[in-house]
């Protein structure tokens, strides 16, 4: 196997992995031989059918697509090892050229971390602290004393935070969350009994619309996201042990609790964002 790396200038990193033919007929063979295992043909008791009949009685395609989809998987963390990558997605996997005989080509498509400038954070949301302060007049009095200020919330925090960074972000992975929020939609529509269609006319917009506007709040959020990790690293905000136990312990049954520690590193980087954002608006 060899491969070559490209990144774009919106950040997608191509990965152009080559697989000998040699590997691909090892490959094949195994997957006909096991498919062989488990086939009955007229004549035959199961499993016992000539391989070279398994082939002829088998769609082909089939049994290359099982033995690609066997390849991929190592060829592609070989192909991140080799070039030092740290991808934060799964890979949109592309055959470029298959033809028997020859070397086969993949193109596979993901991105790392997307690049964050931070700009003055703390004056942002200083400045925002200092617009909720407010102040009222008092009967008797000629000047207007300050009320205590009631703080922003996390929302106008946030929001102040976008005045004040920058994110790179491939449109590979805008895409990839446009489409997640796209196939939250279709569940959703389906859970109140309606089609997309009558979705649609019912809010008045369109597909394109949709899409455009889930775009935008893909924009927000994955800026937002970055941001806060890259605030994290500069504030030094970490989590310990006994925070994500603490988180653990409220698993209403075993089985959640087993679910909730398959996902630690996930739990451990919601509550360090939480952690980020609380320091922001103390």
């Amino acid at each position: 196997m060899t491969s070559a790396v490209h990144t774009t200038d919106d950040g997608t990193i191509e990965l152009t992995i080559t697989l000998p033919w040699t590997d691909i007929q090892t490959m094949y063979q195994t997957v006909v031989t096991e498919t062989a295992s488990a086939t009955e043909i007229a004549g035959f008791r199961k499993g016992k059918a000539p391989k070279q009949m398994v082939e002829e009685n088998v769609d082909k395609t089939k049994l290359y697509e099982e033995t690609i989809k066997r390849l991929v998987p190592k060829a592609y963390t070989d192909a991140v090892t080799e070039h030092k990558l740290s991808p934060i997605m799964m890979p949109q996997i592309e055959l470029k050229q298959a033809e028997e005989g020859k070397d086969w080509i993949i193109l596979a498509k993901t991105c790392a971390r997307p690049t964050v400038t931070l700009k003055d954070y703390k004056k942002a949301v200083s400045d925002l602290k200092a617009s909720k302060t407010q102040k009222i007049f008092v009967p008797g009095k000629d000047n207007p004393s300050e009320e205590k200020p009631k703080g922003p919330s996390v929302d106008e925090v946030l929001d102040s935070l976008l005045t004040a960074v920058e994110a790179k972000l491939p449109d590979i992975l805008l895409e990839h969350e446009v489409t997640h929020q796209l196939s939250q939609l279709v569940d959703q529509t389906k859970n109140l009994g309606l089609t997309v269609e009558q979705y649609l006319s019912s809010t008045g917009k369109t597909a394109d619309s949709i899409r455009a506007d889930f775009r935008t709040q893909a924009v927000k959020n994955l800026t937002l996201e970055f941001a806060l990790e890259a605030i994290a690293d500069k504030e030094a905000v970490t989590v310990g042990d006994e925070e994500i136990e603490k988180l653990l312990a409220t698993a209403k049954s075993p089985e959640e609790r087993k679910s909730l520690e398959d996902q630690k590193y996930y739990l451990a980087s919601l509550i360090r964002r939480q952690k980020t954002i609380e320091k922001l608006m103390a």
